[in-house]
Formats: C-alpha cells, sequence, structure tokens
C-alpha cells in the first residue's frame, strides 16, 4: 500500500486483495464451489460471501463508526446513521466466475453524504487494481488512467450487458444494441460492469451502457470513470444515475454521441421518444411476419 494514498482508500485497497485472495484460492477448484440462485440466472455463491465478509471485518475494523450497504447482506453491518456508506461488491461477475470465464472483479466505494468519494475495483486474475480519490485522479496499479481520446463513434468499442433477469425488455435491448453496432467499431459484453466502468476509466473501451444495474455494480466505477476525465450518468445523460438502474459512461465525445442514441430507450425519455420507439420495433416485426400470413391454416403469424 502506498504512503500518499488517502488512508481510507489504503483501507479499501487492503479489504480488496483480502478478498480477491479468497476468490482466486476458490477459482483453483470452482467445481466444488457451493453455488445457489437468488433469482433465474443470478447466482450467489459460498465465495461472494466468503469475500464479502472478508471486506466488512477489514472496513469495520478500521472503522467501526462507517455503515455497510452490501450486496449480499445489505445493511445488516456497520453503524445505521453514518455519513460514510462503503458500498460493496463483493464478486462482480459471479456467473462468469463459476464457469471459470476470468472476467471478474470486487468493487469497494464510500460514500460521504451520497457522494463518492473513494474507489477500488480489483481484478484477482490479473492482478490489475484500479482507484480513484475524489479530485487526485484515477489509477491502474499506481499509474494514472485517462479516458480514450477517440472522437467518433465509428471507431470505438463500446461495452454493455445483456438482460437475464425475469421481466426484463429484451425486445428493447434488442432494438439498442442494433442501433449501437451499426454506429461502432464492436460491442463487447465482458459480464462484470464494475470492470467495464474501470475499462474505460482506463481507455481499453470508449464507452459503456447498461440497464438493471444496482448501486454496488457501479458507485466504485462511476468514480474511476469522472477521475479519469470521463463523464457517467442515466441514458438521457443526466449525472443523477446511482439509484436509477440506467447507466451510461464515456470519454466526453462518446458519451455526448451516445446520448440521442440511446436517451430515446431511457425510462426517463420523453413521451414522444418512447412512442417513436414503439413505432419502430413493430414497424421492424412486420416483414417478419408477413410470409406466414398467408400460411394454408391461416396463422396470422402472430406467436402472442
Amino acid at each position: 500500500m502506498s504512503s500518499n494514498l488517502h488512508p481510507m482508500l489504503n483501507v479499501a485497497i487492503k479489504a480488496a486483495r483480502a478478498a480477491g485472495a479468497i476468490i482466486n484460492r476458490a477459482a483453483l477448484d470452482v467445481e466444488s464451489v457451493r453455488i445457489s440462485q437468488k433469482q433465474v440466472n443470478d447466482f450467489v455463491t459460498e465465495v461472494d460471501h466468503a469475500a464479502e465478509q472478508a471486506i466488512i471485518d477489514t472496513l469495520l475494523t478500521a472503522y467501526p463508526g462507517h455503515g455497510i450497504l452490501a450486496e449480499e447482506t445489505g445493511r445488516q453491518h456497520g453503524a445505521k446513521d453514518s455519513d460514510f456508506i462503503w458500498v460493496i461488491d463483493p464478486l462482480d461477475g459471479t456467473t462468469n466466475f463459476i464457469h471459470g470465464f476470468p472476467v471478474y472483479c470486487v468493487s469497494i466505494a464510500l460514500t460521504v453524504k451520497g457522494k463518492v468519494e473513494q474507489a477500488v475495483v480489483y481484478d484477482p486474475t490479473r492482478n490489475d487494481l484500479f482507484t480513484a480519490t475524489k479530485g487526485r485522479g484515477a489509477y491502474l496499479n499506481e499509474r494514472r488512467i485517462r479516458v480514450s481520446k477517440r472522437t467518433q463513434l465509428k471507431d470505438c468499442l463500446i461495452s454493455t450487458g445483456f438482460p437475464f433477469r425475469p421481466g426484463d425488455n429484451f425486445k428493447n435491448y434488442m432494438a439498442i444494441m442494433a442501433d449501437v453496432m451499426q454506429r461502432t467499431a464492436g460491442l463487447r459484453r465482458p459480464g462484470a460492469a464494475a470492470l467495464d466502468l474501470a475499462y474505460v476509466a482506463a481507455g481499453f473501451t470508449d464507452g459503456f451502457f447498461e440497464t438493471g444495474l444496482s448501486i454496488w455494480d457501479v458507485a466504485a466505477g462511476s468514480l474511476l470513470v469522472t477521475e479519469a476525465g470521463g463523464l457517467v450518468g442515466n441514458f438521457t445523460g443526466e449525472a443523477d444515475f446511482m439509484e436509477q438502474k440506467e447507466c451510461m459512461a464515456g470519454n466526453p465525445r462518446i458519451y455526448g454521441q451516445l446520448v440521442p442514441i440511446l436517451g430515446k430507450y431511457s425510462k426517463f425519455a420523453a413521451a414522444g421518444d418512447k412512442a417513436a420507439v414503439r413505432q419502430a420495433q413493430e414497424d421492424a416485426a412486420e416483414p417478419e411476419a408477413a410470409p406466414e400470413a398467408s400460411d394454408a391454416d391461416g396463422n396470422d403469424g402472430d406467436g402472442e
């Protein structure tokens, strides 16, 4: 740990590395890891729980008066009325982890009166440590990072996450991806949102968007992005996104170009934009239905 880092960030790094050690040990024999299902396609393992406990123990040993908001245990631990809240995702990318797909991370953020002030995203498979303190810049393994300098969306690599929960709007997401894919150099779905945001901060990708994310998925990564000179917000470009389950990030020029593309799909979009999206989806579906309309059995092609 570096002596010139903020002391609270140093403690968060210690906690993240402790969790990473647990994850790496378990990864050596992932087949033996006990897995349970929170809901369809939403998994939790004994590793998530052990890593989370290691993080909480480390943080509360140093700061017993602080609060905790953790993915698996919520607000069970720590002070309930503190202005200092540690927001923890002990293993972002659990589905990747249980398949042995090495894209997952530990995410720890400290919010002070609701604003993120410290951030750590740790990738234990690569030993990559992303850190940020508000006002002091963002770093990867103690080297300063900046968002990419690309200015045209057609040259950009954009990361996202696919819908996987019951009730997710798959049709809407397919339309978003069709809109984005034809305007970019590529679309990627790594499977760990905190790491996706860290990669935007480091300039490895030029932008990111996803719906359905919780605060522990985006808190640390959002500070990394802004401290690296990028922007983060909801799909309409507004900065107050943390609790809105809608996240978009990018370097400033690319962020500005993503807003008009993604904004119309936002739950905060104007009624006219929402109506236009619905109409476009209906128009796109019609040619597919047409060949079946003349079926001998009279089937009109509508599967509903």
